[in-house]
């Protein structure tokens, strides 16, 4: 069989990297072309994203690329929420925002004051976030925001990308679903809603399927570079879509997470599971890969050590991700809970301090030194990990067994064995680069070159290690007690 060449473009919220996928008899191998680093700037008004250097980053991966090898497609994913508007000449009217962007502080109370929150959930069935779009959107309105009177066109940021690769102005699903602007029942924008809100909706554009294929790179924009026109294909746009799409799975009792800055706890469902428990659960469903939604919540993630890690760079003290584990490895257990997910912990900041502060606010013993406080961290999302994963077993009313973990996240494999431990499920974890591989393969499906999802999943199962992690305690023994003693005090100060 000949090589097909594919290259994956997968932008984070902390870094961006360019990877070649090398397909050839059932296998995929992967190159690395281009690695950068990404993260929010500072202007007065506000954080937002540099979206001209990413361009920059993204056009020396295309060119590095198409020097190591011919290549018969590219596709690009980035985060979810964030946006760009463009202008009636299709020029970019602001650098957008960053999703960690203090103007939507209070919005999704005004939102609720115009319409009720349970309507907003049966319009969209995304989790409640006051960084979605949609709050960043009420937000301009509320301000009379001239850069959303004057805009014509609003794209995601992949969708932006795209639009300077192919000159196609289009939304990709998955990373639609992700606005709380969409919705899944009638498979469109949630047009009536937005007008309730206040928002205009002919900004929204035609919403396309993931493995759509897009054109072929614009020839200024290949000439510039040097390089031939490449296929643009529009993989699952949205990270968290390609890494789903890259879980190594061959069982249907599992769930996974897509584990990074962000960790994301969820299971695939043939459609958008919108119901009261739902609603008070407050889970999302975010589109998946052929049709599928993905019912799942967010979970702070390793935020919170990369946070504190920058904290304590900032005091003087450099750590590695690896020192970091050692400290937290050594350290007493279940000492601490906090609960991730407060909203304290989601924007840049101290948090070392931040989380002794919700202990010493909770009653329970402050951590003083770093393990401490990276023991606390990593346990309470290994228990909130469970929290959630307990929901997921009510509303699709079947036990879960087995816990795939994917993402850049499986480096941290403490938090991997802690989260056997609180979960009591076996967990299996890769591959790291699941979001590259996932928009490879999705590439791969869209070409002809994988019969199928099922079919390219096992292309991953046959191309990449896992590691397995077993729970070390049973449900009766005296550690077993112990998570669950530590559980119920994450419920009670779980928000």
């Amino acid at each position: 069989m000949k090589t097909v060449n594919l290259l994956a473009i997968d932008l984070g919220a902390e870094s961006g990297r360019v990877i070649l996928g090398h397909f050839k008899r059932k296998t995929l191998q992967l190159e690395d072309v281009h690695r950068f680093t990404n993260g929010p700037v500072r202007l007065p008004d506000g954080l937002h994203w540099d979206v001209l250097r990413l361009w920059t980053e993204i056009q020396s991966g295309l060119k590095s690329a198409a020097q190591r090898a011919t290549l018969g497609g590219a596709g690009l994913d980035t985060w979810g929420v964030d946006f760009a508007l463009l202008d009636a000449q299709d020029v970019l009217l602001e650098y957008p925002y960053h999703y960690r962007d203090s103007r939507t502080d209070g919005m999704m109370d005004e939102a609720f004051r115009r319409v009720p929150r349970p309507e907003i959930f049966a319009s969209t069935g995304i989790q409640f976030l006051q960084f979605n779009s949609l709050y960043q959107l009420l937000a301009m309105a509320i301000k009379a925001s001239s850069k959303l009177e004057i805009a014509r066109t609003f794209l995601t940021i992949p969708d932006l990308f795209n639009f300077w690769m192919t000159g196609r102005k289009v939304c990709e699903f998955t990373n639609a679903t992700t606005t709380q602007c969409y919705n899944p029942l009638t498979g469109d924008w949630a047009r009536p809603m937005l007008q309730r809100l206040g928002l205009p909706v002919q900004i929204f554009p035609r919403i396309v399927p993931p493995g759509t294929l897009l054109g072929d790179l614009l020839p200024a924009v290949a000439g510039s570079l040097g390089i031939q026109p490449i296929p643009i294909i529009a993989p699952a746009c949205h990270d968290t879509g390609s890494a789903v799409a890259a879980v190594p799975a061959d069982e249907s009792d599992f769930a996974w997470i897509s584990s990074g800055t962000w960790s994301i706890v969820g299971v695939d469902v043939p459609r958008a599971v919108i119901t009261p428990r739902a609603l008070e659960y407050n889970l999302t469903n975010e589109g998946g890969v052929g049709g599928s939604f993905r019912l799942s919540r967010n979970v702070m993630g390793l935020w919170l050590v990369q946070e504190c890690r920058r904290t304590w760079a900032s005091q003087g003290e450099e750590l590695s991700y690896d020192d970091l584990t050692r400290l937290a490895d050594a350290a007493p257990s279940l000492r601490s809970i906090i609960d991730p997910d407060r909203p304290e912990f989601l924007k840049p900041g101290d948090m070392p301090a931040r989380i002794r502060s919700e202990c010493e606010r909770t009653g329970q013993p402050i951590p003083e030194d770093k393990g401490a406080i990276l023991r606390c961290t990593l346990e309470s999302i290994a228990l909130k990990y469970r929290w959630v994963l307990e929901k997921l077993e009510v509303l699709r009313r079947a036990p879960i067994k087995t816990i795939h973990i994917v993402g850049g996240g499986t480096r941290n494999r403490l938090l991997s064995q802690l989260t056997a431990d609180a979960c009591g499920r076996k967990v299996i974890t890769g591959p790291m680069e699941a979001t590259a591989i996932g928009n490879l393969i999705v590439q791969a499906v869209a070409l002809g070159k994988a019969a199928s999802l099922a079919e390219a999943r096992a292309v991953v199962r046959a191309s990449f290690d896992n590691e397995t992690f077993s729970p070390r305690r049973q449900q009766s023994d005296r550690a077993g007690d112990a998570w669950d003693s530590a559980f119920e005090r994450l419920k009670n100060v779980a928000s």
